[in-house]
């Protein structure tokens, strides 16, 4: 199923493109050569609980416009949550007075008509059922009775609940005009092991468009509780160098890594540590990466971009060869290049690259198999700190998991650091066969030889 520009003028119950449209109408009479205009309408409920007592129970509705006007090559942008006429009218005069004062950009602009996504496959990610508080506070009280049931649980942090559903509007002078909706629930369990300077603490949690598609409340509770059991008595290690491998909770963060390297902005400044590498093979030759909006039910799908600008499904890295750059309008237009439809944006500034959902293959060989090679090496389960240089490809961030011995997890570990270089570390990857599209942004287990381990 298909939707069109036109169909959804015509399905538009709360009137939020025709309120879109009126705005840039307003902004092209006041003497905007161009114009576009975003909105967002949200809902949300949180829930958290502590040993099983309700501690938070709180609701939110929000909305928010912006508008974007350009006079020749000068753009402003004004944004506000007052939609009566008044206040839009004031919007549309500030927002062409400041254009016509700031500076021109060469490269800023709407999308050209053919640019313009004309219609969109249904991606089903709008839950329109609002689940209940009871619900809720059942699921939440669920997951931590689970977790603490865990045997040498010895304390709770407490279980969370969420739903947020939002509707996003987009239209622009260029005739663009689309709408859509966007749900997202959520459960989370955190919890403690130990007493004194022994404690430590652990979580699970999950996230999915439909409160139908989340994992059993049970089994989060569990999950926390055995991983935070498996933490204890942790031991350090002395500094060495050896394979590490990234567990799926943490190997999602290196695309996190490769996505910013590879976004327009960067590329155009020079600023990152691929600003060379189109073409090139910069990840080992069984790795492929995708990056793929349409994804049905998926956390990071959208049927356009926030330029109205056609998605679609990209190879951003194939057998190994990185084969494109995120880019909005005007990264590319400062790379002389086409935009490849990964615009987003808020209400308050202006649209900039961001991937969709993005997700590396799954290898042809179990976690297990690639164990058993290991005499001595890192399991990290997690990361602490933001040590990553995104020019030179620097990597070095604090890290707890499990040490290996003879192909098996021996014994915790943490307060050590693990270092290398991206671009060594993505050439010496191997993923494992464990791959689950969960959160957007998926990876399996990843294998990453001659890393540096700091310890003792």
């Amino acid at each position: 199923m298909t939707v069109s520009p036109n169909d959804q003028h015509r399905t538009d119950p709360s009137g939020v493109l025709n309120l879109l449209d009126d705005l840039i109408a307003k902004a092209r009479a006041a003497g905007a050569d161009a114009a576009d205009a975003v909105l967002f309408d949200s809902a949300s409920v949180s829930l958290a609980q502590r040993l099983g007592k309700t501690e938070k129970l709180e609701r939110s509705e929000s909305g928010d416009l912006g508008l974007r006007v350009f006079v020749g090559k000068r753009q402003a942008i004004v944004s506000s949550t007052d939609r009566s006429a008044k206040a839009l009218g004031e919007l549309v005069e500030r927002a062409i007075a400041m254009a016509r004062v700031v500076p021109e950009d060469g490269f800023a602009g709407i999308a050209d008509p053919e640019q313009l996504s004309r219609s969109w496959p249904d991606l089903d990610i709008c839950d329109t059922e609002e689940p209940s508080s009871e619900t809720l506070i059942e699921r939440a009280r669920i997951a931590e009775e689970a977790a603490m049931a865990v045997e040498g649980v010895t304390n709770s942090e407490g279980a969370d609940a969420s739903w947020s559903r939002s509707t996003i509007a987009i239209a622009a002078s260029n005739g663009f005009a689309g709408s859509y909706g966007v749900s997202r629930q959520s459960l989370s369990a955190s919890v403690i092991v130990g007493t004194g300077t022994g404690m430590e603490r652990d979580y699970d949690y999950d996230s999915k468009v439909y409160g139908a598609d989340l994992r059993d409340a049970a089994e989060i509770g569990r999950e926390a509780g055995e991983r935070a059991v498996r933490r204890l008595n942790p031991r350090r290690v002395k500094s060495c160098k050896v394979p590490v491998f990234f567990d799926p909770r943490v190997s999602r963060g290196l695309l996190g890594h490769l996505t910013g390297a590879i976004s327009g902005p960067s590329i155009a400044r020079g600023t990152s540590f691929l600003k060379d590498k189109m073409g090139q093979r910069i990840f080992a030759p069984s790795i492929t990466i995708i990056d793929d909006p349409h994804v049905k039910r998926g956390l990071r799908s959208r049927p356009f971009d926030a330029e109205g600008v056609e998605v679609t499904r990209r190879t951003l890295i194939e057998d190994g060869v990185l084969t494109t750059w995120l880019l909005d309008l005007r990264s590319a237009r400062q790379l002389g290049l086409q935009t490849t439809g990964h615009a987003a944006r808020g209400t308050s500034g202006p649209p900039g690259p961001a991937p969709a959902n993005v997700y590396m293959a799954a290898g042809k060989r179990s976690r297990a198999d690639m164990l058993a090679e290991i005499k001595d090496g890192f399991y990290v389960t997690d990361l602490m700190g933001m040590g990553v240089n995104g020019v030179t490809g620097d990597y070095s961030r604090g890290a707890g998991g499990f040490w290996i011995e003879n192909g098996q997890l021996a014994y915790p570990v943490n307060e050590i650091t693990i270092a290398g270089n991206l671009k060594d570390m993505f050439l010496n990857m191997e993923a494992a066969d464990d791959l689950e599209l969960r959160f957007g942004m998926d990876a399996p287990t990843v294998r990453i030889d001659g890393m540096t381990i700091a310890g003792m």
